[in-house]
């Protein structure tokens, strides 16, 4: 049950966008061209140089008078081709707005209208033209066919594994059985994932999203028509190839087309209409579940469940091209005026959407000069070989990696199952796993707000011990008497505790923390690797189930997932830093500390909250930065002059600060220092 925002602030600078986002947060750092002067020095500068250009993405018309912006706009119209009166002055207010959206009030060449927009777009952040909203509705489309793809499956396994003759407990039949089930996903790892760099490139979104429907519709027509289990895994196993490029592109769509200020609620919403999909994917299961063959061999019900999933995708292939592409992806084509006609049909005025593309315009140029230089072979290993970084690969790897090991998905794609194990008849089994998907869907909604307010780390430090006390208490209801009502009572208790839990944490932090986590100059690659990781990891989930609960009964199946539970909870204390309402610039700082100095955050924090919880007092635990830890200026004043800092120098000034500070833990706290 992966959402998949991937890629998404790639675009947009981070999920949280505000005002400051596009100014300076700090003193101006070394500029990009100083870097170029020294780039030969070293390589650990080399590595730096680009960060620091990556972190100036965030803020690229910082200190740049309006003179000078109203200059650009002006330059950048001429440029485009775009030379009518009205369109130069579009450009010129809306280069100025752009590099300080708290004065547009006092600009006075603004008509009234223009000003009421601007404001409005604060203050009535889901007033936008209906062309807008039209995108929403295809994204949403593309999200359901998510869900459906995933959740069809759970009801027709009932019916074709016995008709493909792998509907034993045997070994050989429990492992084709989840083979047959996870084809997509292994699909989606090893191929799916990593094509949507050139579909996108070739294609662009819409006609990437365009293509990767009309092979999800003609997959799901596939599976309605097969009659051997090998069949089978043919049909589901191309099925990733629509399902990985589809789900990487399309909240880079929504984001793309989106003002600032609603960017990150959209991108919220891919999981929503996910788990939306996952709930009419149950839907189906129910509604064809009493089909008669009508003299059709194998049976006819489950073919109807599994073509089922293609409607919406056919829907979305009908509908792309009504609505405008990417004015980004048109950008990067060199195509300006196509980019302004989009943006134009995306706003309610010119200037907004001049605004918007020439700081779209300004954010490219800075990539480029950001990645110049880097070969892809050199990003990939920066990947790892620059700590900042690292750190992120380990955060944002390990969360889609739990994401799966949380357990969700064993509920998604064999809820049926477990509950017909429970006791439950099969129709009882699949409207049992209708009510999963509902619980999952209703509780996805409040994600999109409590994200942003409570902290990804903080709503996975409470939603992981819940799911795993959940998972405990349903694999031990197993135990209860079968003929007891508190049976099938508690079990399915158990599962939709879990369900409310998972849809507000675990369910939309992973994908959203994986699109802020990587520095820009790197991202696409990062994000590759952190969503072929959660098709992986779903990939052998799907295939063990089955062999699991054979072998380890239900309250040991269960159970080991509950365990992996408390080892996310461990992980995200110790090696997940917070990365709410941070800029890029700030996300820089947050990655860039020594794993050591998170562990030691992490045993703070935790240490601190059983002290407060015991008597009340104590000082909270300040997060470690790569500003507290060094001083941003200081080390790259001595990266420049190539006197890099030995480690136990930084020791030394990181305690001190933390002396100054009063000590993580607070002056006078009983608990002491770790």
């Amino acid at each position: 049950m992966a959402s998949n925002p991937t890629k998404a602030a790639a675009p947009t600078g981070g999920l949280n966008e505000k005002k400051h986002d596009r100014r300076s947060t700090s003193s101006e750092s070394v500029s990009g061209t100083a870097f170029a002067e020294h780039a030969d020095r070293t390589g650990t500068f080399n590595q730096n140089a680009r960060l620091e250009a990556s972190k100036k993405i965030a803020n690229p018309l910082a200190g740049l008078s309006p003179q000078r912006l109203e200059a650009m706009g002006e330059e950048y119209a001429m440029m485009a081709g775009l030379t009518s009166e009205e369109d130069i002055r579009a450009f010129r207010l809306g280069a100025r707005i752009a590099g300080d959206e708290s004065n547009y009030d006092l600009i006075p060449e603004l008509t009234e209208r223009e000003k009421e927009v601007l404001v409005r777009e604060t203050t009535h952040k889901w007033s936008n033209p209906p062309m807008l909203y039209w995108v929403v509705v295809i994204c949403s489309l593309c999200a359901a066919v998510q869900g459906m793809d995933e959740t069809v499956v759970n009801g027709a396994q009932l019916f074709y594994k016995d008709k493909f003759g792998i509907g034993t407990d045997s070994q050989r039949d429990t492992w084709l059985l989840g083979l047959v089930n996870s084809a997509p996903y292994l699909c989606c790892a090893f191929i799916g994932c990593w094509l949507t760099e050139p579909m996108n490139r070739i294609f662009g979104r819409r006609g990437t999203i365009f293509v990767s429907c009309i092979i999800s519709a003609v997959a799901c027509f596939h599976q309605a028509f097969t009659n051997t289990w090998w069949h089978m895994f043919i049909a589901r196993f191309y099925l990733g190839l629509g399902i990985g490029p589809k789900s990487a592109t399309t909240p880079i769509f929504a984001a793309e087309c989106s003002p600032p200020k609603l960017r990150g609620a959209l991108v919220m919403q891919w999981q929503m209409w996910t788990a939306f999909g996952i709930m009419v994917g149950y839907i189906a299961d129910l509604a064809f579940y009493f089909v008669p063959d009508h003299g059709i061999g194998l049976g006819l019900n489950w073919r109807l469940m599994m073509g089922s999933a293609m409607i919406p995708a056919v829907i979305v292939v009908c509908l792309a091209f009504l609505c405008p592409e990417s004015p980004r992806w048109y950008l990067s084509k060199g195509r300006h005026q196509d980019a302004f006609g989009a943006l134009c049909r995306l706003r309610f005025e010119k200037v907004q959407a001049a605004r918007d593309l020439f700081y779209t315009h300004t954010l490219l140029e800075a990539e480029k000069q950001a990645m110049s230089g880097v070969k892809k072979g050199n990003r990939l290993k920066e990947l790892f070989t620059v700590r900042r970084n690292r750190n992120a690969v380990i955060a944002s790897s390990g969360l889609m990696f739990m994401q799966q090991f949380c357990g969700v998905n064993i509920i998604a794609y064999y809820s049926s199952a477990v509950f017909r194990d429970a006791g439950f008849s099969d129709v009882s089994a699949l409207a049992a796993s209708l009510g999963f998907g509902v619980v999952n869907w209703l509780f996805a909604i409040p994600a999109m707000y409590t994200i942003d307010t409570f902290g990804r780390r903080n709503l996975l430090l409470t939603t992981f011990p819940l799911m795993s006390l959940f998972l405990f208490f349903t694999g031990f209801s197993f135990w209860i008497p079968e003929d007891s009502k508190a049976h099938i009572g508690c079990i399915a208790l158990g599962i939709y505790l879990f369900g409310m839990v998972y849809s507000p944490g675990e369910g939309p932090v992973p994908f959203t923390y994986s699109a802020e986590a990587y520095p820009l100059y790197i991202r696409p690659i990062g994000m590759s690797l952190a969503t072929a990781t959660t098709w992986f990891f779903n990939f052998i989930l799907s295939i063990t189930w089955p062999r699991m609960v054979t072998a380890f009964k239900p309250q040991g199946a269960f159970g080991w997932y509950a365990g992996w539970n408390i080892i996310g909870f461990l992980f995200t204390l110790f090696l997940v830093p917070e990365t709410k309402g941070k800029t890029l610039e700030e996300l820089d700082h947050v990655f860039d500390v020594p794993l050591k100095k998170l562990v030691r955050y992490g045993a703070d924090q935790s240490l601190w909250f059983f002290h407060r919880g015991k008597n009340g007092k104590g000082m909270r635990p300040t997060a470690p930065s790569a500003e507290m830890y060094h001083g941003d200026a200081e080390r790259m004043n001595e990266v420049v002059s190539g006197q890099q800092l030995g480690e136990g120098e930084r020791e030394k000034r990181w305690n001190k600060e933390r002396e100054r500070e009063g000590g993580i833990m607070g002056r006078g706290d009983a608990a002491g220092k770790v």
